[in-house]
């Protein structure tokens, strides 16, 4: 295998050869961004050559050796510095002082998955996974306010938050949605979202919606006598429109911790993202990931993982990002992706595809980072009055054709409950309609709680009867 690098090295330029280190003494030592490509060359190049040319590409590179690089300038040379020829895999080392020192995840995702994409030297090009240092850490904002936090308002522990989405999707006036959020809340769920295109349609205009929803959710809280959460779609066409948005949601009397903002993260930008991060602390940022699959996809050669947009979400402040079902509902994911991808944003130290990732500020071998590290597998809420010491946590929220049979199958495959659970036409198409679906969702997380299998807990929960005979027979049709 030496002999083969040997010949790789030598098949270099002397361009390449600046963005080639496969001696590099110490990856880890807090100078570099790390991360995983597979990577097929497209044309002329070999592996390795190719790999250069993406190392050079996505930091100070271009096609050509120019006359204008410094001494400096070379030492920000992004350094391919790991090859796997057998899995077609990459390593590559960014000099995290590349990136804007204002904690700007934009501007890092511009280098690592910016213009390689295009780069007709490579056939597939796929970034797995990533490596943060904790000098690198220090640097970006992390989330702020938490699901632990959402539980604090809800007061809802050691269960998944219930939630859902309104459905249909659109097409209901404002009183129409408020009417479902209600009935929802009403049957106990906890958690009601926009779904990801809802904004100020001349059917269902944004004020009202907000108005209405307000007023729905009052009276449910009034009825049942415990708290609720609506997360409202806060993604427009500009930024005034979003402050806007945010603004008259708080200025309509909604309790803090009752209301979240959800941005469409991939197509309004992490610039969105991240101003909501900023703006407001106190508020539960829920990213949206639509349009993801066009990148992470497996069947796509080019683009990058699951787990890599989580963490990146995670980095930029986000208090919750879908995660997808693991292949358990209707979208497309396995375990080894989704659920890799929810506890490498949920746990303060994870084993990603190829790195393991603490998200500790401190060394991880201090005796507080162990501490804490165990606190966090023990599902005890850490970082209240040391944040200092790590990046808070990133909810995984997961939807995409859920029903309450479907619950306790997820939680198994997940291994834990900590997590925002928003079904839709899991609730919606109920028989006896959202409220009663509520309530078979309800039934499902206590049977799973209790431990009883759902379908004897069903003999005594006539709603949850009515679902599992649903949505058995509506799996069976759609065969």
């Amino acid at each position: 295998m030496n002999s083969i690098h040997d010949d790789l090295i030598r098949s270099l330029n002397s361009k390449q050869e600046a963005y080639v280190n496969l001696e590099l003494p110490d990856p880890t030592n807090g100078e570099y961004l790390l991360s995983v490509f597979h990577l097929v060359p497209g044309g002329k190049f070999n592996v390795l050559q190719a790999a250069a040319e993406v190392a050079a590409e996505s930091s100070t590179g271009t096609n050509f050796k120019v006359n204008t690089e410094t001494s400096f300038s070379k030492t920000m040379n992004a350094l391919v510095y790991q090859i796997d020829l057998e899995r077609e895999l990459v390593w590559i080392a960014y000099p995290w002082r590349l990136f804007d020192r204002g904690g700007n995840v934009q501007n890092i995702l511009t280098y690592i998955v910016g213009n390689i994409l295009g780069m007709k030297e490579v056939a597939a090009l796929k970034l797995l996974d990533v490596w943060f240092s904790p000098s690198m850490l220090e640097q970006y904002d992390g989330p702020s306010y938490t699901v632990d936090d959402m539980r604090k308002y809800l007061d809802v522990y050691e269960r998944p938050i219930l939630g859902t989405i309104v459905k249909p999707k659109m097409g209901l006036t404002s009183a129409e949605y408020a009417e479902v959020c209600y009935d929802f809340w009403a049957g106990g769920g906890d958690f009601v979202k926009n779904d990801e295109p809802q904004a100020n349609q001349d059917f269902c205009p944004y004020d009202k919606m907000v108005k209405h929803v307000k007023e729905a959710m009052d009276k449910a809280v009034r009825e049942t006598g415990q708290k609720k959460v609506h997360s409202f779609n806060v993604s427009a066409a500009d930024f005034d429109t979003m402050i806007q948005r945010c603004e008259m949601i708080i200025n309509a009397g909604f309790e803090p911790g009752s209301y979240a903002f959800l941005i469409d993260g991939i197509t309004a930008g992490w610039t969105a993202v991240q101003t909501l991060r900023r703006r407001y602390p106190n508020v539960f940022i829920h990213f949206h990931r639509a349009a993801h699959g066009a990148f992470t996809r497996p069947e796509n050669p080019l683009g990058f993982s699951v787990l890599v947009l989580s963490k990146f979400a995670r980095l930029a402040g986000a208090s919750g990002i879908h995660t997808g079902t693991a292949g358990v509902g209707k979208m497309k994911g396995t375990p080894e992706e989704d659920v890799v991808a929810a506890h490498g944003i949920q746990y303060l130290s994870s084993e990603g595809h190829f790195f393991k990732q603490a998200w500790t500020k401190i060394p991880e071998t201090d005796k507080d980072a162990i501490g804490l590290v165990n606190e966090d597998v023990a599902h005890h809420v850490i970082l209240e009055d040391d944040s200092w010491r790590g990046m808070k946590k990133c909810c995984p929220i997961v939807s995409g054709g859920l029903n309450p049979v479907r619950l306790k199958p997820f939680i198994d495959v997940m291994g834990n409950v900590d997590f925002i659970t928003t079904m839709g036409s899991g609730v919606h198409a109920h028989p006896g309609g959202t409220q009663l679906g509520a309530r078979a969702l309800v039934q499902a997380c206590d049977a799973y709680l209790k431990g009883i299998d759902i379908q004897e807990y069903s003999r005594g929960h006539e709603e949850l009867a009515q679902a599992i005979e649903y949505f058995a027979k509506a799996s069976k049709d759609a065969m």
